[in-house]
């Protein structure tokens, strides 16, 4: 199949997947914000990303090795099996260390909610690991339906727990524990996972090969978390968790924008690591990454364009401030989206350490911003130190990668984009509605004209859509 269309496949299929739970999520927002106090919800969230950051330390990224290693030994059952009992085996092992050392921290320090966070974790981190088996060994459909399982048990049961019973932080976190669970137990029921982890399987030599890969991503993933997750914990200790739930309100949007990246995401590193010898793979890279660019920067824009409009309607009154921190959140996503595609070229040529480099001083840079300027400005310390971070490392990856490819970026189409993006803006901070409504349909006009080429395919009827589904060629 043409690398393009391949690409588009994947994307596709996964997309369906993600679309869905997102919207069923977003729909979840004016529930979250009327059944929890602004000091409710900033604490769930910061447990949430507290899961994140114990997940990455004690597991490594064990399950980014996994879907790595597959992609490479795919229809080889025996190896697969090895990097597949290998790496659960150590999974294994660290929840039970784990566990062990929350319990003796529990009898050292009162922690609200520590065994609801644990068991959180757990399951955070079984549901990746069956889901990056779906990925390297190629079922996206199994991945896109496990996902979907995962989200949509944890959105029906966020409105039992929640609205019928009652139950508050622990309702929403015994959701969140149960919808993982199910994702997982699909996949590992479907994939028939359980015949690839024997303990006869476990290989030392594939776990260290495995670890070997997976242990630099852990400051990467540490630097993400900081730059994501810092400003909230900072944000919580210098104004309180009251401030913090409006930050996760103003991210909510931001957020669900970068998940649409995230599903390409999945496909583009598959295809990456696929096509990374191709004699074309320069150019095949440069198309792809203009293109997202050119999508993701029109998407932002119009994220913004209409917030005016629909921010009312879905926020409950409580959370107004955080309208003001949303344009800019937007444009660090932006960011986030392009450096991502480098990111990616990083992966197939197996160059972790260089993305911890990259991403460990752009964490920094973070940080430091925040810290000075918290008591200066407030919640827009938050909002432009992510800002600052994030655009800082989208250019040192790009000038970095020059000494591996030669990787072209439509500087044109970009600076146009910021242009817009501008101007918009300018008309959503004027509370002006007709300014509003002029900034609403100049986004329009520029998002269509900039992807018209994505247009055109989509005019000329479902049959482009099946083509790329079957993977045939006009």
């Amino acid at each position: 199949m043409d690398k393009k269309k391949e690409l588009a496949k994947n994307t596709v299929i996964i997309t369906v997947g993600k679309i869905c739970t997102q919207f069923m999520s977003f729909l979840l927002l004016p529930l979250y914000t009327s059944v929890l106090t602004t000091g409710e919800y900033g604490t769930v969230d910061l447990l949430m990303t507290y899961q994140q950051l114990i997940g990455y330390i004690v597991f490594f990224q064990i399950e980014q090795a996994i879907f790595r290693f597959l992609i490479e030994v795919r229809g080889d059952k025996k190896k697969s099996a090895e990097i597949v009992a290998s790496c659960s085996f150590f999974a294994i092992i660290q929840m039970i260390v784990l566990g062990i050392g929350l319990y003796i921290i529990s009898h050292i320090f009162t922690i609200k909610y520590i065994w609801y966070l644990f068991f959180y974790i757990i399951a955070a981190i079984l549901s990746g690991l069956m889901l990056q088996v779906a990925r390297g060994i190629g079922n996206n459909m199994v991945y896109t339906i496990g996902s979907f399982i995962s989200a949509i048990g944890a959105i029906l049961l966020n409105i039992l727990f929640l609205v019928v019973l009652g139950w508050g932080i622990r309702g929403m976190l015994l959701a969140y524990i149960i919808g993982n669970l199910l994702g997982a137990i699909y996949v590992f029921i479907i994939l028939r996972v359980y015949q690839l982890c024997s303990i006869k399987q476990i290989n030392r030599r594939a776990l260290k090969k495995c670890l070997d890969y997976s242990i630099p991503l852990v400051p990467n993933a540490l630097s993400w978390w900081i730059m994501s997750v810092s400003d909230r914990t900072i944000v919580s200790f210098f104004l309180g968790t009251a401030s913090n739930g409006l930050l996760t309100v103003a991210n909510k949007f931001p957020s669900a924008y970068s998940a649409f990246y995230t599903v390409f995401n999945l496909s583009w590193t598959e295809s990456a690591s696929l096509h990374l010898n191709d004699e074309d793979h320069e150019e095949f890279f440069s198309s792809v990454i203009s293109k997202v660019c050119r999508l993701f920067s029109a998407l932002a824009i119009g994220i913004i364009a209409v917030m005016p409009f629909i921010f009312n309607i879905i926020v409950n009154k409580k959370f107004f401030d955080s309208y003001y921190q949303i344009p800019i959140y937007m444009l660090s996503s932006l960011f986030q989206v392009i450096q991502g595609m480098y990111s990616v070229i990083y992966v197939a040529l197996k160059k972790t350490k260089e993305i911890a480099k990259t991403t460990v001083v752009a964490a920094i840079i973070n940080l430091t911003i925040n810290i000075v300027l918290i008591k200066y400005i407030g919640l827009y310390a938050a909002s432009l130190s992510t800002l600052i971070s994030y655009a800082f490392i989208t250019v040192w990856r790009y000038l970095d990668l020059k000494k591996y490819m030669n990787i072209h970026f439509d500087y044109k189409a970009f600076i146009s984009a910021l242009g817009v993006y501008i101007c918009i803006s300018i008309g959503y901070y004027s509370m002006n509605v007709k300014l509003q409504l002029i900034m609403l349909v100049l986004a329009i006009v520029y998002s269509a004209y900039s992807n018209r080429d994505i247009l055109l395919m989509l005019l000329n009827g479902p049959q482009n859509i099946k083509n790329i589904l079957t993977g045939k060629t006009q």
